[in-house]
């Protein structure tokens, strides 16, 4: 075999591994490419993305072409590689060894399958998937042609794999939905590459418990309410107005569920300074306002879903229950708390809070929050009667088993928290201790009296 000839041979056997190369990056490329990113570049008027969106959507086609490429280069390297090469390498090899012609078959092979794995494999599977979406749309006109060349071949292979797959129970798509669980585990690989913060992690986790908690779990219950009565004197509801602080107030005649509307401060400022409506009484009844009313069963995501519809800019909710009575009431930046944290307000400088001592222990308000005491000891599952009884806050937790208003000093037990009654407020658990130990007891709670 002459020199010219063995150039050849092998500048066809390096075209045909790395066109073997440019399959596989293609195959990869389009696999791994995100569907949202593509159909962004799509919008903003890229043609090409299109395309790798329906090969996304249908992937047998431009699987199967991808395949029957790779396998037919790689028969067709295999046979130039290790009967061609082989030979003159074998007489060469002759000259010095026994069994030359088996050995130089052997280095032949390996050597080509080295460089097969190397240039055909490893490194384009590594640059399709870290450009997944620029690599697609590069490709994707050649695997687009490829494919109607081998629509006969690929549609033999397609009829074939679907075969394979009823035969053996797997149905199409079973494992493309993209859960919560997904989602959250990608944010922990994001958090460990440090492309996302720790403070993203948890806005992105409030985010889903939204359409897990009802709307009565962040509302301001009612005995918190500060309401405006128009048949009290306007003295009463101006001292309300100076010392609560709030820029909007629910305002009823006589009972609370009798109520007629809000009413925002500053349209009662506004009538005052420019002297339209001296009496506050009546500056309240001509500035009244209807809120939002909905059911204390409805998902925190579906209020959101009213705050964006609501065409009254009115940022109040009044919350009812089953018979119409007023529960609660839910603001804007309630909502807002739900996915960012805590933001506290002018008039919320005891916020409920959580903290930690020296000791390890807990000590907690009362009206801290069942959702936020459960991510903060990574509770996953329910607490005991929390669906049943609907309670909100960790003093309702302990309420809830104890059936009875406790006193201070009192220890509930439940698995390895132990809660200790430190302060009361009349009839509301004021502050609660908490500690944990390493021994777990029986999901029922024990109580005793020290």
């Amino acid at each position: 075999m002459s020199n010219t000839i063995i150039i050849l041979e092998i500048i066809l056997i390096a075209i045909l591994i790395l066109f073997t190369g440019l399959l596989t990056m293609s195959e990869f490329a389009i696999v791994a490419s995100r569907k949202i990113t593509l159909q962004k570049m799509s919008n903003d008027g890229n043609k090409k993305a299109s395309k790798v969106i329906k090969l996304i959507e249908d992937p047998n086609e431009f699987l199967s072409t991808a395949q029957i490429g790779i396998t037919l280069i790689g028969i067709v390297t295999g046979a130039i590689g290790g009967t061609e090469f082989s030979k003159p390498l074998g007489a060469f090899l002759g000259q010095f060894i026994p069994y030359s012609n088996e050995i130089s078959f052997l280095i032949v092979i390996a050597i080509t399958t080295y460089f097969t794995i190397l240039i055909g494999e490893l490194v384009p599977k590594r640059v399709g998937l870290n450009k997944p979406e620029k690599m697609a749309i590069k490709t994707v006109s050649m695997i687009t042609v490829l494919a109607t060349i081998c629509r006969p071949i690929v549609n033999l292979l397609n009829k074939s794999t679907d075969l394979t797959l009823k035969l053996i129970g797997s149905k199409p798509d079973e494992d493309n939905l993209v859960t919560e669980e997904a989602v959250e585990e990608l944010i922990e690989e994001g958090i460990e590459d440090g492309t996302i913060e720790e403070e993203e992690k948890e806005i992105i986790k409030r985010v889903f418990r939204l359409d897990d908690q009802k709307v009565d779990m962040i509302m301001t219950p009612r005995n918190e309410m500060v309401w405006l009565d128009l048949e009290d004197d306007e003295e009463i509801n101006m001292q309300k107005i100076i010392e609560s602080e709030r820029s909007i107030f629910p305002v009823s005649e006589g009972e609370l569920d009798d109520f007629i509307g809000v009413v925002q401060a500053k349209d009662l400022l506004s009538n005052i300074y420019s002297k339209k409506q001296l009496d506050l009484n009546k500056n309240i009844r001509n500035n009244i306002k209807k809120p939002l009313v909905v059911p204390e069963n409805l998902l925190s995501m579906e209020l959101l879903h009213e705050f964006k519809e609501n065409k009254k800019h009115v940022h109040m909710v009044i919350i009812v229950d089953e018979f119409g009575s007023v529960v609660g009431l839910i603001t804007l930046n309630d909502l807002l708390e739900c996915i960012v944290g805590d933001i506290p307000g002018i008039d919320e400088e005891d916020a409920p809070r959580a903290l930690e001592r020296k000791d390890g222990t807990w000590l907690i308000d009362g009206r801290y929050s069942i959702s936020d005491f459960k991510e903060l000891f990574n509770i996953e599952k329910e607490l005991p009667e929390e669906v049943e009884d609907g309670f909100t806050t960790i003093a309702g937790f302990i309420l809830s088993y104890a059936n009875k208003i406790p006193e201070i000093g009192e220890i509930f037990n439940w698995k390895n928290f132990s809660f200790e009654i430190v302060d009361m407020d009349g009839n509301h658990i004021d502050e609660i201790l908490i500690t944990i130990s390493e021994e777990e007891n029986d999901d029922e709670i024990d109580n005793k009296n020290e």
